[in-house]
């Protein structure tokens, strides 16, 4: 496509949203008058009501009314400017402007409510008094009611009221069936109409430039937000054409929030898949950017040790107090450890964790003191709880392991669990009970899959996704699930908050700063959730993510 073709179409695509806006709003919109029917009902609708008897007990002139119904008609200013009598197409010498027909109803009574401004009353009612006395309120000429035989219709017709913009005033009418009507069909809606001065009644547009008549919703005009979506449209295009009026580029321009760099991610391996997936997004969608994640390198090697590598990055960098570090974040498993001066943790998601056994050991719930017994070395011997009769294989994470501090902290009441009897896992005696701690939550999982009776703990929703899966039972706790849903219905104990750690405050559009913003933002908060995280946004304290 050739220059000027693009700069024809960036001035059309401005143009023509400016000149629809001042067509509707400007030109066409600047006198209307808007009407909404608020409501439309049978007294027979409230027959369980208290006041049914009430309403189906109504008389007129005499008689009870025939299945008497009740219209609320609202009638509002809905242009851009006010709305005086001259506005209004009917005769100069008619006193009224807008007409109402009610099919197959007779008009029996008509009331004006709920007037915007008190001044509106005036066009309907004359007070006429004595002294300081009122002595008679009429309605003026241009507030009537009318019941024609022949046509079976009911009408009202109402003055023509000067209504400043935003200006709005309701009546409610009562209406009975016509007295020789047996049928029992809902009526038709009402008509409202405007008159061109000949008796000749139509709707609803009316003159150019002078008023026109339309059915509205709830809002006058425009609500605050359609004003806000039209000028965010108009902004948008108006960046969007400068850009290619102005803007000489033959490169793939990246979505905003993707900056040039490398990002460095360390810390916690049960949190590992979810902010890999997200890093993998955020690198695909900023395409066209010099954004790198090296999500091929080991670089989660727990919650401990992310903390550390992150400390020696910024020292290596020689990042001055007051001033943050660019391109590292950690994540861990609930809050570090004191002694991080430097260190700044935000709040990201929080994961529940789970007990997992090999299925051989013929048990799939455990109580807290069963579990915090297997942990001390109370039970040897999977038949003492009720299972099948296989040794139990302890597996426990190094120390500095944010799922193992979760366990301590919340499942084990601060005991930590007794000392391994074997230093390598693949050397345990399958004939007899033991224990033996690995670094990463994959080895874990590979290891009690592999281990008739083994038990150890993961990550929850990472263990439908390992490849030992199957051999694999994940534990409720007193009968209660470890998921979100568990945790936020039933109180299970085994979660933590997920933080992510910066050295000082990254700065403003360093790719830290965009990644951790893009993880709080939609699509980061829709790949933690498909992870089956909870989301802070979603918790009672947002600002501390702790589940209700």
């Amino acid at each position: 496509m050739s220059e000027r073709a693009e700069q024809w179409i960036a001035i059309l695509s401005l143009a023509f949203p400016v000149l629809a806006f001042l067509w509707e709003f400007a030109i066409f919109g600047r006198k209307r008058l808007g009407y909404r029917v608020q409501m439309d009902t049978l007294a027979a609708d409230a027959a369980n009501k208290p006041y049914a008897g009430v309403l189906g007990d109504m008389q007129h002139d005499g008689h009870q009314l025939k299945d008497p119904s009740f219209v609320l008609l609202r009638i509002e200013n809905a242009g851009s400017t006010k709305i005086v009598s001259d506005d209004y197409l009917a005769d100069p010498a008619d006193h009224h402007g807008i007409k109402v027909t009610f099919r197959n109803r007779r008009v029996t009574a008509v009331v004006l409510t709920d007037p915007s401004d008190e001044f509106l009353r005036d066009f309907f009612f004359e007070v006429r008094t004595e002294g300081d006395s009122v002595r008679e309120v009429l309605a003026k000429p241009g507030f009537r009611r009318h019941n024609d035989d022949t046509e079976r219709t009911g009408t009202i017709q109402l003055p023509k009221v000067t209504l400043p913009r935003g200006s709005e005033y309701k009546v409610l009418v009562v209406l009975e069936r016509w007295p020789d009507d047996e049928g029992r069909d809902r009526f038709p809606a009402p008509i409202v109409q405007g008159t061109d001065g000949l008796d000749r009644w139509y709707d609803p547009v009316v003159r150019f430039l002078r008023l026109r008549a339309t059915r509205t919703e709830s809002h006058v005009f425009a609500s605050r937000p359609a004003w806000w979506a039209v000028w965010i449209l108009i902004a948008a295009v108006v960046v969007q054409a400068s850009f290619t009026l102005f803007v000489r580029d033959d490169g793939r321009r990246p979505p905003l929030g993707c900056v040039d760099g490398t990002l460095y991610l360390h810390g916690s391996t049960a949190f590992e898949p979810a902010v890999r997936a997200a890093a993998a997004d955020y690198v695909k969608r900023c395409e066209g950017a010099d954004v790198s994640i090296p999500l091929e390198e080991e670089t989660f090697r727990g919650s401990t040790d992310g903390v550390t590598e992150l400390e020696e990055a910024g020292a290596d960098a020689k990042i001055p107090v007051g001033k943050g570090l660019r391109n590292h974040l950690a994540f861990t498993d609930g809050l570090a450890s004191d002694g991080h001066p430097r260190l700044i943790p935000r709040p990201i998601a929080f994961s529940v964790f789970t007990l997992v056994v090999n299925k051989d050991a013929g048990v799939e719930n455990l109580t807290r003191d069963q579990i915090k017994g297997i942990f001390r070395g109370d039970y040897k011997n999977w038949r003492e709880l009720r299972g099948n009769p296989v040794p139990i294989h302890v597996v426990n994470r190094e120390p500095g392991s944010g799922t193992r501090g979760t366990l301590v902290a919340k499942v084990l009441d601060g005991d930590e669990p007794a000392q391994f009897t074997e230093t390598d896992c693949a050397a345990m005696d399958a004939r007899e009970y033991d224990r033996c701690e690995v670094s990463g939550t994959d080895t874990m999982l590979d290891t009690v899959a592999a281990r008739p009776g083994g038990i150890g703990y993961s990550e929850a929703a990472g263990v439908g996704d390992h490849p030992g899966s199957g051999s694999l039972v994940k534990v409720k706790m007193d009968g209660r699930d470890p998921t979100v849903k568990g945790v936020e219905d039933a109180g299970y104990p085994y979660w933590q908050t997920e933080y992510a750690y910066t050295y000082g405050d990254p700065p403003a559009g360093s790719i830290a700063a965009e990644f951790l913003n893009f993880l709080t933002q939609k699509t980061g908060r829709d790949i933690l959730a498909d992870k089956r995280h909870g989301l802070c946004s979603e918790t009672e304290n947002t600002e501390k993510c702790r589940p209700v």
